[in-house]
């Protein structure tokens, strides 16, 4: 199997680098990664100048977005299409709401349009650049059950949530559904050393919520989270009731 790796906290990352060693396990390994941290850039492509490539060793290092590593791997820098494309492991949790934020999932869900399986896997807590190393062997073993199974789901990439114990310590694994995050304080407005006014998005507090099988309370409750994601955001059970509204012009 051949298997592409990146991510978005960059080619440096202690994440990318366990999970290129989890994935050895699957075949051949080919990193593609950003040249620095990326993380919240969604699925945003870099159109307005031209994208720079060069070889870090340890794989090609891109300066660009996820979703511009992709891209570009898949169309010109592998020598051969990939079977597999992971995204990882991140240093912190992807889950709810944060999946339309996260430059992580994005990587995964461009593989997907582009027809290929993709998994995006993170790990929650504030010190998961330290300790993401202990859980090369865990997902090593957790990517052999995903791959291992008949048919991956199309149009779906999964997306995984490592909780923030030992791996050793983790009960199981839960396949759940996404929850929802509400940021308070995350907005700082203050005034820079020369007086201009400036404002700072992040930090704060969030305030979590959804059903027994959500991916939060599987992480908390020190689960594995594996979430399936399919790229069709259309709300089916609405279409009936929408069409009925009076939308002439």
């Amino acid at each position: 199997m051949r298997v592409l790796v990146t991510n978005d906290d960059g080619y440096l990352a202690p994440g990318v680098r366990t999970l290129a060693a989890a994935a050895r396990r699957l075949g051949t390994v080919h990193v593609v990664a950003p040249d620095r941290e990326q993380s919240a850039t969604s699925h945003s492509l870099t159109l307005h100048h031209p994208l720079r490539v060069r070889d870090a060793g340890f794989g090609l290092v891109v300066d660009g977005t996820p979703t511009d590593c992709v891209v570009l791997a898949l169309g010109e820098l592998l020598p051969e299409r990939p079977d597999l494309v992971l995204s990882g492991v991140n240093h912190g949790a992807n889950l709810g709401d944060d999946v339309l934020y996260s430059g992580t999932v994005a990587a995964a869900m461009e593989a997907t349009i582009l027809g290929l399986p993709a998994v995006a896997i993170s790990l929650a807590g504030r010190d998961a650049a330290t300790v993401v190393p202990e859980w090369e062997e865990t997902v090593g073993r957790l990517l052999e059950r995903l791959v291992g199974e008949r048919q991956f789901p199309t149009e779906t990439l999964l997306n995984v949530n490592l909780p923030p114990v030992p791996p050793a310590q983790v009960k199981g694994v839960r396949v759940t559904t996404l929850g929802r995050r509400a940021y308070m304080g995350s907005l700082t407005r203050a005034l820079d050393p020369n007086g201009r006014e400036y404002f700072w998005i992040g930090g704060g507090e969030s305030r979590w919520w959804g059903g027994p099988d959500s991916d939060f309370r599987a992480v908390s409750e020190g689960y594995i989270s594996v979430t399936p994601l399919h790229l069709d955001l259309t709300n089916h059970r609405l279409l009936e009731e929408v069409s009925g509204w009076d939308l002439t012009l």
